[in-house]
């Protein structure tokens, strides 16, 4: 599982660090710890508003975004171009991450994509975009779980809207779950 925790807080803060930058804020950094545990800051995001908590709220439906984007994209049979996004999207995150493990886990992660690419036959290559694609949908929903009203997004999210930490837990809960019903339906209808 700390392997898979791994790629799942990249997509997390990677989720953050995206919707941030398209809600006009500065990434100042990304961080990601060799325990799984990751901050994104911003140069120029207010405390308060409708763009910081879509921010804030994003981060626990990044993995199981991003894994729904790839269930499309599979579904239509543009499997590679799962790889290929994944890489670019990996490659921005390098961009921003400042002193933490994800200086080493994401050129890792991206050059075992690029690897990959390079020289798995096309069965195997299938093979691990579907089990990448199946490890952002369902590690999406179990950190959701594991974190619950505990995580420090939902405390924030609390603080700032009023709105209970367990209400803003469930919402990751359900978005997660979705996302694993939509997507397992595309990539099975794929098959």
């Amino acid at each position: 599982w700390p392997l898979a925790e791994q790629f799942n807080t990249m997509a997390h803060e990677g989720a953050h660090a995206l919707v941030g930058s398209v809600m006009g804020f500065g990434i100042k950094y990304v961080k990601v710890d060799i325990d799984s545990n990751g901050a994104t800051d911003y140069h120029r995001a207010p405390e308060r508003g409708l763009r910081r908590t879509l921010t804030r709220f994003v981060g626990y439906l990044g993995p199981s975004g991003f894994g729904l984007c790839a269930a499309k994209l599979i579904e239509h049979g543009h499997v590679v171009t799962v790889l290929w996004i994944a890489i670019l999207l990996l490659v921005l995150l390098l961009f921003v991450v400042r002193k933490s493990f994800a200086l080493l886990s994401v050129p890792a992660v991206i050059a075992l994509l690029a690897y990959t690419m390079r020289h798995a036959h096309a069965g195997l290559e299938e093979i691990i975009i579907y089990g990448m694609t199946w490890l952002l949908l369902l590690s999406g929903v179990r950190v959701a779980v594991a974190h619950g009203a505990n995580a420090g997004d939902a405390g924030n999210l609390s603080r700032t809207t009023g709105i209970p930490a367990q209400i803003w837990a469930l919402l990751w809960i359900a978005g997660t779950l979705m996302a694993v019903a939509v997507a397992g339906k595309w990539m099975v209808l794929r098959s």
